[in-house]
């Protein structure tokens, strides 16, 4: 099996059409549909089922699939480290990361890191299902995100648990005291980030179902800055992590719930079985100190 055969398989599963497939790969269709018929001969497994009007992946076909991605994956990242290894004769070290985990003390790790000068840090900002999957094909080294997600491959060490707070207009009532979860279910909520889950919209939402409570959503968005937005035009409140607050957002007040154990984790998610290098072992070290200026109050 040769790399052309997987670039060849995923232009034609994402096609599901062996013309359409061999106009955007240059090539003509019967080479193509013999490097096909190859690939499925090599794997002893049927990848496509042949239909008139084009092709659909088997059950096999659509595993494949999945694996040959993760692998493109991780042959880029590995083509892009070596590229800039070789143009800077650094260690690349990538970090993926959600925006929420970045208002507090992780700056300070890539600092620190940045202080290196045979290092080359690259941040990511990918929301944890997608660290995971950035982890496996080895994009990033190390991702901070809130989400437990279990895999075989990766393994999870939550830093702390972090409040939330509520981000409320500024004229808002509930801004002039400690408003409890029942009294902000009463006010039009804005959640985020849209689109299918695991994700911070589902422990947000989740803190009020555990309570019986139920919410009106009026708005799913992509981001916190946008979410901020809204809050600030009197849309609605917000959930957010408690770092956030920092940002001082004109038209925002962010206010502490009364509720006890409203918060989210901070959770960092690394490869399942790797033996820490230098950097990582530097890392480890940065973090530890971090986390334990967390928990004790003292803040840079």
């Amino acid at each position: 099996m040769e790399l052309r055969h997987l670039r060849y398989f995923v232009v034609v599963a994402e096609e599901l059409n062996l013309t359409r497939a061999a106009e955007k790969l240059f090539i003509a269709q019967p080479p193509l549909t013999r490097q096909i018929k190859q690939l499925e001969e090599e794997l002893e497994v049927q990848l496509f089922i042949r239909k008139a009007r084009g092709l659909e992946l088997t059950q096999g076909g659509q595993y494949f699939l999945q694996q040959v991605h993760s692998i493109m994956d991780r042959l880029d990242a590995s083509i892009e480290g070596t590229r800039q290894v070789a143009q800077h004769r650094k260690t690349v070290f990538s970090i993926g990361f959600v925006p929420s985990v970045f208002y507090g003390q992780l700056p300070l790790m890539v600092r620190r890191l940045r202080r290196n000068k045979n290092l080359e840090i690259v941040l990511h900002e990918l929301k944890t299902q997608e660290q995971i999957d950035a982890l496996k094909s080895g994009k990033i080294d190390i991702g901070f995100g809130r989400i437990s997600i279990e895999d075989p491959d990766v393994e999870q060490e939550v830093l702390f648990n972090e409040p939330l707070i509520a981000a409320l207009p500024a004229a808002h009532p509930l801004t002039k005291q400690v408003p409890t979860m029942q009294q902000l279910a009463e006010v039009p909520m804005v959640t985020f980030p849209a689109g299918a889950g695991p994700n911070f919209s589902d422990v947000a939402l989740g803190l009020f179902h555990r309570r019986g409570l139920k919410v009106q959503v009026i708005q799913q968005v992509n981001d916190l800055q946008t979410a901020l937005s809204l809050v600030a035009s009197d849309m609605g409140f917000a959930l957010v992590p408690e770092q956030v607050k920092k940002l001082r957002r004109e038209g925002v007040e962010f206010v502490t719930v009364a509720d006890e154990n409203i918060t989210t984790p901070v959770i960092a998610s690394r490869r399942r079985g790797e033996n820490p290098n230098a950097v990582m072992r530097l890392v480890n070290t940065i973090l530890a100190e971090l986390v334990e200026n967390r928990l004790s109050g003292r803040y840079p």
